[in-house]
Parts: structure tokens; C-alpha cells; sequence
């Protein structure tokens, strides 16, 4: 275990009251391999679609997977874009495992065929998500793009086929799918895999269709009712932790751990506090950087902030406080509302309130990256390979080939 971060603090009692101060090392972080994408979900919280060719190289990835190792953080959620287009993506998944970083790696399946599939099932350390965003191809499709459930359901027989284990579907809880919550239990059942249901926020694209998709009052009533009773077997990420301000806590450490236990480093080596807050306010540094990932963590003035004792603002007033701790930061922030307010989405009704209170000129923030696809239709399919090389003497390359190919610049 990780020892906690030296400054004041309180001895003893919960973990959660450790928590708050940060760890030496993250218990687990997000590594965003690279923002190129097959799809083009609607609610991608990093906008991906496009490669970025400033992505970190293999040399500058097997650093940082070193300096995991040194750091003994658990394992790494991998994620995208889409992280199985990356050519590289396989040798780092054998580097990381080969050095006792585990790996955790969300998909839409689009590579998992049976040999990879079977690789998967002969690997330690290995966990797969596919992500599914309806329980029937009506629903999946509208957010994901044309034959995206075909394709992860192919992927969940690839998997389930080759034994693999403990194996995960996905989901993103929105105002379209929260009726489907059984249909998803019984979809995992079916193929031996387990549910993971996790929160939309309103981060990169998904601020465009938040106040569209996000669940209604009625359904996180309704969500928080079927987590009680379906709890110890659904994974939730942690993020459902609003819900608890309905009365009885959720399992968890009903905390924001943004800064304190996780973290987000993305495909060019930045380092922001939280996977779902890509933005200037929560970069903390650069892997690239001296003193790489690990001077970033534990000497950031971000980090150092957030790890600092929090008034909680408002919140503490409310007799929900110690249940729900004021929600999502990022949630907060890309709805406009302040980090030591109510989170939008509070089952008290304060968020509402509080959405209703924003002043006529308030601009809510944006993300300062988007990797969204500038050429086809969104949730497309997307060229995955390099573009094709026309006979006759050369012509001149596009001006940004990231534009043209999310594999554009790849050996």
C-alpha cells in the first residue's frame, strides 16, 4: 500500500479522512494512450477521433510504465481514443504486465478478434471493458455509431469463447439507457463477463448533449434504488457517490479523488487532476517534464491544493454533506457552477437551483483540446489505416495528416 503524503492531517479514524491528503503514488491512474478513434461518441469525455501527433513515442511510454513500477501504482485504467489502434498498443500491454504494473483496458472492441481474444485469456493482470452504451443496438447506436453494438457484442463472444475471466462491459448511465439496467445485467450474465455502470459527465463532447442525455430526477431515484440492491455485484467506478445524499451510503469511498488517489495522463504526456476534467485549470504538469510523472504527483501546486483541507463551501450546510461531499468537481465546472457549490446533478434539488441561479452571460467552460473528427459524419465508420499513396510522382502531404487518418504518422 502506498504511504500517505507528509503534512497535516488527522491520525487515525477513516480512510477516507487519509485520503483527502493524497497518497505518495495514485492507487490507480488513467492513461489515455491516444486520441485516435474509430468512432465518434457523442458524449466522448476527450473528444477523441483524431490522432495527435505529439502522442508520447513507445521509448517515452515504457519510461513512464517503468516509473509506475518504481512508484508501485496498482495498475493503469488504459483508455482513448480508441487505445487497441495504436500499433503499439499490444507490446505496451506485454511491457507493462512484464514490469507488475496491471493493466485495465477500455475498448469498443474493435480489435478483439479471437487471436487477440485468446492472448487476453492467457495474460495475468489483464482486465478488459467493452464499452456498451444500450442494452439493444437501437439504444447503443444512437450515442455510439451505426454497428458499434455489433461490433462490442462480437467482442464479448470473442472473449467469453476463449475463457476469458472477470472481463467487463461498460456502460455510461444516460436518459436513454437508465430503463435498461436489468436488460444490462442480464447481458453480462449471458456472457460470464460483470457490469460496470459509470456517470456521464459533462466533458468534451458530452458537454454538448449533458443537458439532452443526463439522467432525470426520476431515473437517478430509480438508479440509486437498483445500486442498493444490485451493489456488491456491479462495479461503479466510484462516481455514483451524489447519490448517496438520498440516505443510505453507496459502496465506495464516496470521495472525489481527483488529485488525491487518481489521476489522468494523456496521450501527449500532460497531467491533469481527473480523467474527466481535460482542462487548462486542472493541468498539473507534463511526464516530459524533469522529474517525469512522478515529480508531477507529488510536487504539482495543483495536487498540493486539492490535497489541502477543503471548506466544502455551501455543501456544509447541508445535512447530506458526509454522504455525497458536494459531488463531481468536474461535473461542477463544465456546467458553470463553483467547485464549493452544489453538483448539478444533487439529489436535493440544489443543483437545479443553482443551474437556475447562473447569471444570463455565464459561459460555461470548454475543454482547450478537441480531437473530434473533422471529415466524416459523426459515429461514421472511420478510416484505420493509413491513407492511400495515389501512383505518380508524390503529392504534397495534407496539411495536418492527423485530419486525414487517426493512424496518420504511425510506423
Amino acid at each position: 500500500m502506498t504511504a500517505v503524503l507528509p503534512s497535516p492531517r488527522p491520525t487515525g479514524g477513516r480512510l477516507i479522512d487519509q485520503f483527502e491528503y493524497g497518497l505518495d503514488a495514485p492507487i490507480c491512474l488513467t492513461w489515455e494512450l491516444t486520441y485516435a478513434c474509430n468512432l465518434a461518441c457523442v458524449h466522448c469525455l476527450s473528444s477523441s477521433g483524431r490522432r495527435d501527433p505529439r502522442e508520447l513515442s513507445t521509448a517515452e511510454a515504457e519510461a513512464v510504465i517503468d516509473e509506475l513500477q518504481r512508484m508501485q501504482v496498482f495498475y493503469v485504467n488504459v483508455g482513448g481514443g480508441e487505445p487497441t489502434v495504436r500499433p503499439d498498443f499490444w507490446h505496451l500491454l506485454d511491457y507493462a504486465v512484464g514490469h507488475d504494473v496491471g493493466v485495465k483496458f477500455s475498448t469498443n472492441g474493435v480489435k478483439l478478434d479471437r487471436a487477440r481474444a485468446q492472448q487476453l485469456a492467457r495474460t495475468d493482470y489483464v482486465d478488459v471493458q467493452i464499452s456498451l452504451d444500450g442494452a439493444t443496438a437501437e439504444v447503443n447506436d444512437r450515442v455510439r455509431g451505426a454497428g458499434s453494438f455489433a461490433t462490442a457484442t462480437r467482442a464479448l463472444e470473442n472473449l467469453a469463447e476463449a475463457g476469458m475471466r472477470d472481463f467487463k462491459v461498460s456502460v455510461v448511465v444516460t436518459r436513454e439507457n437508465a430503463g435498461q439496467l436489468d436488460e444490462f445485467k442480464e447481458l453480462t450474465d449471458r456472457y460470464g463477463a460483470q457490469l460496470r455502470i459509470t456517470r456521464l459527465r459533462p466533458s468534451g463532447r458530452g458537454a454538448d448533449v449533458w443537458d439532452q442525455l443526463h439522467p432525470t430526477m426520476a431515473q437517478q431515484r430509480d438508479l440509486y434504488s437498483w445500486l442498493l440492491a444490485n451493489g456488491e455485484q456491479v462495479l461503479t467506478g466510484d462516481s455514483f457517490f451524489h447519490l448517496s445524499a438520498f440516505g443510505e451510503a453507496l459502496p465506495g469511498l464516496n470521495l472525489c479523488g481527483a488529485g488525491r488517489v487518481v489521476c489522468l495522463i494523456d496521450p501527449v504526456g500532460d497531467v491533469y487532476a481527473c480523467p474527466f476534467a481535460i482542462h487548462e485549470q486542472f493541468l498539473a504538469g507534463n511526464v516530459r517534464s524533469p522529474g517525469g510523472f512522478q515529480q508531477v504527483w507529488q510536487h504539482s501546486e495543483l495536487f498540493a491544493d486539492l490535497r489541502s483541507p477543503q471548506t466544502g463551501g455551501a455543501c456544509t450546510k447541508c445535512a447530506h454533506f458526509d454522504a455525497c461531499r458536494g459531488g463531481c468537481m468536474a461535473a461542477k465546472f463544465f456546467t458553470g457552477l463553483p467547485l464549493d457549490g452544489p453538483d448539478p446533478e444533487c439529489v436535493q434539488g440544489y443543483g437545479e437551483a443553482a443551474l437556475a441561479a447562473r447569471d444570463a452571460a455565464t459561459v460555461t467552460p470548454k475543454s482547450h483540446l478537441d480531437h473530434s473528427h473533422t471529415g466524416p459524419v459523426r459515429g461514421q465508420p472511420t478510416l484505420l489505416g493509413m491513407p492511400s499513396i495515389p501512383a505518380g510522382p508524390p503529392a504534397a502531404p495534407p496539411t495536418r495528416p492527423c485530419n486525414e487518418s487517426p493512424l496518420a504518422g504511425m510506423a
